[in-house]
C-alpha cells in the first residue's frame, strides 16, 4: 500500500529548510500520520534539529515519527556495485591507483540520486502515511529530479538492442582495443537502477499526493535563485505546493538597527507573493533562538502552517510550462488565473520576464537555456498567458525586450 502524502523540500543552503522539514514531520505525526522524515542532503543536519542520534535506516523519534539520515554509500553499493566494480578495473588497468578509479566510477551527484531511492522503497512498503524529505540544496536537486527523463530513453531505446551489439563487439574489443566491455551482470544492474528511477519519477510526479516546498529567506538572492527553481521545477512537471519564507523581522524591528534590513524584507516579500501567486506563502518568523527540538520544532510548526494543515496538498495546478522548445523558438506557457482579458505589458530582462495584467504583476525567472531568447509576441487565453521567444541570430545574451 503505498503511501498517502510525500513533501519534498528544497532551498537555498543556509535558508533553514532542513528544520522545517522536521517541524512538518512533526506537525504530521501529530495529526495521527505514520510518518518518517528522511534527509538526502548529503551535509546532514536532520539529527542536530531533532535532537537525537540518527542512522542510515528509520529510527523512532516520537510517537508514530521516524527519522533518518540516508548515507550515500550503503545506497550506491545496493544500487551501482557491479557497475562501480567494473569501471574501477578498467580505471586501474590504465594506470589509475585503486582509491581515484573507486571515486572515478561514481559520476557527481550520482550518490544522492540513489539516496531518493529510498522514497519509492518507503512508498512501496505501506509502513507510513507521510513521507517527508529534506533533499540537498536547489541546484543538486533540480539536476537530479531531470534524471530519470535521460534512464527512459535508454530503457526504450538502448537496452533493448545492447545484448546484439555488445555481444558482437567483445571480442573486437578485447583484441583491437584491449578493453573489456562490461559483462551481463553491468547490464543488468544499470538496466534495474534506471526502471527504479522512472518508477520514482512517476511517484514524484503523481500531483496528486506529491509535491515540493521551496524554503527561503526574504533577501534578494534567495529569493531570486526560489523563483528560478519554481520555474524549472514546473517545467520538469513537479508540483509546487507552498513557498515558505523563512527568517521574517517582526514589526517591532521596522525602528532602530533592523529598520533598512526590516524594510528590505518587506521588498522582498512582496516580490514573493507576486512571482509565486497563487501559490501559497507561508512565513516564518525570526526565531529568538535555533530551532533545534522538538519544542523549538513545533513553535515553528505552528507559525508556519497556521491556519492550514501541514499535511494538506496546498495548491494543486502547475503555473508555468514549457510548451515547445525547436526551431530556434519557444513558449512558455503561464497560468495566470487572477487576469482579465486586456492589455498586457510585458518585457524581459536578461533571465526575468515581468509580466503586468491590469494591476496584478507577475515576475518570472527563466531557465538559462532561454538566455539567447527575446520575446517574440503574447497571447492570453483560457486563463493563461503564452509567451513566445525566438533565439537571437547571432547568439548574443538578451537584455531587454
Amino acid at each position: 500500500m503505498a503511501a498517502g502524502r510525500i513533501i519534498l523540500y528544497t532551498g537555498k543552503g543556509g535558508v533553514g529548510k532542513t528544520s522545517v522539514a522536521a517541524a512538518t514531520a512533526r506537525r504530521c505525526a501529530a495529526a495521527g500520520l505514520r510518518t518518517v522524515v528522511m534527509s538526502t542532503d548529503p551535509a546532514h543536519s536532520l539529527a542536530d534539529a531533532l535532537d537525537v542520534a540518527l542512522g542510515p535506516g528509520p529510527t523512532e523519534v516520537a510517537p508514530l515519527l521516524h527519522g533518518q539520515e540516508i548515507q550515500a554509500q550503503e545506497e550506491m553499493e545496493r544500487h551501482w556495485d557491479a557497475v562501480s566494480d567494473w569501471l574501477g578495473e578498467l580505471l586501474t588497468e590504465r594506470g589509475v591507483d585503486r582509491i581515484s578509479a573507486h571515486e572515478l566510477t561514481v559520476p557527481p551527484g550520482m550518490d544522492e540520486l540513489f539516496s531518493l531511492l529510498q522514497i519509492k522503497r518507503h512508498d512501496a512498503s505501506g509502513d507510513y502515511d507521510a513521507i517527508v524529505v529534506d533533499c540537498a540544496p536547489t541546484g543538486e536537486t533540480l539536476r537530479l529530479l531531470s534524471f530519470p527523463d535521460i534512464c527512459t530513453w535508454w530503457l526504450e531505446k538502448v537496452f533493448p538492442v545492447r545484448g546484439r551489439l555488445v555481444a558482437a563487439a567483445r571480442p573486437l574489443a578485447k583484441t583491437m582495443l584491449d578493453v573489456s566491455l562490461p559483462g551481463e551482470a553491468v547490464f543488468a544492474e544499470a538496466e534495474r537502477l534506471a526502471a527504479n528511477l522512472v518508477d520514482m519519477n512517476q511517484i514524484l510526479r503523481d500531483r496528486t499526493r506529491t509535491s515540493i516546498r521551496l524554503v527561503a529567506t526574504p533577501d534578494r538572492m534567495v529569493v531570486k535563485e526560489a523563483m528560478r527553481t519554481f520555474t524549472y521545477l514546473s517545467l520538469y512537471g513537479y508540483l509546487t505546493d507552498a513557498v515558505v519564507v523563512n527568517r521574517v523581522l517582526p514589526d517591532e524591528a521596522a525602528d532602530g538597527y533592523f529598520a533598512g534590513w526590516h524594510a528590505n524584507q518587506r521588498e522582498q516579500l512582496e516580490l514573493v507573493r507576486d512571482g509565486f501567486a497563487p501559490v501559497p506563502v507561508l512565513t516564518a518568523p525570526h526565531m529568538p533562538c535555533e530551532a533545534i527540538g522538538g519544542a523549538a520544532l513545533d513553535v515553528l510548526g505552528d507559525a508556519v502552517f497556521d491556519g492550514v494543515e501541514a499535511q494538506a496538498l496546498l495548491h494543486s495546478d502547475l503555473e508555468r510550462e514549457l510548451v515547445s522548445g525547436e526551431n530556434g523558438r519557444a513558449t512558455l506557457r503561464l497560468a495566470l488565473p487572477f487576469a482579465e482579458r486586456g492589455d498586457i505589458d510585458l518585457k524581459k530582462v536578461g533571465l526575468e520576464v515581468i509580466v503586468r495584467v491590469g494591476g496584478q504583476k507577475r515576475t518570472v525567472m527563466l531557465p538559462a537555456a532561454l538566455a539567447g531568447y527575446e520575446t517574440a509576441g503574447a497571447r492570453f487565453a483560457d486563463g493563461a498567458l503564452e509567451v513566445t521567444f525566438e533565439r537571437l541570430a547571432d547568439g548574443r545574451t538578451a537584455t531587454a525586450s
